[in-house]
């Protein structure tokens, strides 16, 4: 019976991972033009920096509620169906935006989309991950879900090559998003319970909140979002100081994007057998983007997107692994939703700052974006040692 239901696990975990393949394929393709696109519309380096950071905070904030609500009714699926409809469809309707304010009400609509489903996709996934690991399913979900945000950015550099223009780049993902919703579906009709894969072990469930080591992640992956420049800046500071051809812009967040996605799949199989080492290397990697995108040229700003890469994958890969193991089967929803309602506050802060610092001055976002995400790897230590 175990043996079958480590194969169910490692099938519904595949399953998931088809649905994000697709759905990347959609927001990342989008994602990786949202900047530029803003920018042709008329809008400022800081209006670009408030987008992407309000975006996030509404894209992390409502997660806090979603998860409770999915913790509290058990309809993790419909709440799945509502996020993703909303996540997948507003990124299509993009290419009918004539002005910069339409355009940033359906980036943050999108981002609102993924903040309905995550936390439930993320309780589904460490149920699954009792199983086989939780570093490794979130690592071979976020392998799975990066190789989507691969052929997104590609998807639209080819279109912006043949002379389509912005609108119809965003047009052309209409495909991916039903593809994504076909696949969620079939997850849904041959795995309507996944709940029921989490591994029976003796655990102390938590009766009134969390236990110290989660509040200690919660403000080490605080950090780390207030640090991390969102691709929307990114991909501005490479048009304004023409660093790399529009065109290509796309293509470079697509390396990021196989980079992440081959680092979650070998640091989500290292933290099993590891643990914490591999989450300080993987975040002290992710630190050094900035100032190869900010202060380097092409081959450094290639660079600085390998480096931007690998801490994404961390992000949506190791950070699930460690919090799965503090808290709770009967409290990850929520967990995850606290969680990553904090993380989108911080985002928010420190996007808002960095496009406000980057009309001051380039270096003073590199030396922020250094710092915090620096002073995050002590705290992570200090919550393993809480935990034990």
């Amino acid at each position: 019976m175990t043996a079958d239901k480590k194969k169910l696990a490692l099938r519904f975990v595949l399953a998931l991972g088809i649905v994000s393949l697709f759905a990347d394929m959609t927001y990342e393709g989008a994602r990786s033009i949202s900047g530029q696109f803003l920018f042709s519309l008329g809008a400022s380096a800081a209006v670009v920096g408030f987008v992407a950071g309000f975006g996030e905070l509404v894209g992390y904030g409502f997660r806090s509620i979603s998860g409770y609500i999915a913790d509290k009714t058990h309809k993790y699926w419909p709440i799945i169906f509502v996020g993703y409809a909303i996540n997948l469809f507003a990124v299509p309707a993009l290419a009918l935006a004539g002005n910069w304010p339409l355009a940033a009400t359906l980036i943050i609509a999108e981002r609102f989309g993924k903040a309905i489903r995550r936390p439930s996709v993320q309780a589904m996934l460490s149920h699954a991950g009792s199983q086989i690991g939780r570093g490794w399913a979130f690592g071979l979900h976020e392998f799975l879900d990066q190789t989507g945000a691969t052929i997104g950015p590609l998807i639209t550099a080819l279109v912006l090559y043949l002379r389509g223009g912005y609108h119809h780049a965003f047009a052309a993902l209409l495909a991916s998003a039903a593809l994504s919703m076909i696949a969620l579906i079939s997850a849904r009709i041959f795995y309507p319970r996944p709940q029921e894969l989490e591994a029976r072990k003796p655990t102390v469930l938590e009766t009134r909140g969390f236990s110290k080591s989660y509040w200690l992640y919660v403000i080490a992956g605080g950090l780390i979002a207030a640090g991390f420049a969102d691709f929307s800046l990114v991909a501005f500071h490479f048009q304004k100081a023409n660093v790399v051809p529009q065109s290509l812009v796309p293509v470079f967040y697509s390396a990021a994007m196989v980079t992440g996605g081959t680092a979650s799949l070998i640091f989500g199989k290292l933290f099993d057998k590891i643990g914490l080492r591999i989450v300080l290397l993987a975040f002290f990697l992710g630190a050094l983007f900035a100032p190869c995108v900010f202060l380097g040229g092409f081959g450094f700003a290639l660079a600085g997107m390998i480096f931007w890469g690998i801490g994404m994958g961390a992000q949506d890969s190791l950070l699930g692994a460690v919090l799965s193991e503090v808290i709770s089967a009967n409290k990850r929803s929520t967990a995850f939703g606290v969680f990553d309602t904090m993380f989108g506050i911080f985002w928010f802060a420190g996007s808002a700052a960095m496009g406000l610092l980057y009309d001051k001055s380039v270096l003073a976002v590199v030396i922020f974006s250094v710092a915090l995400q620096l002073a995050a790897l002590p705290i992570f230590i200090f919550a393993k040692r809480a935990a034990r």
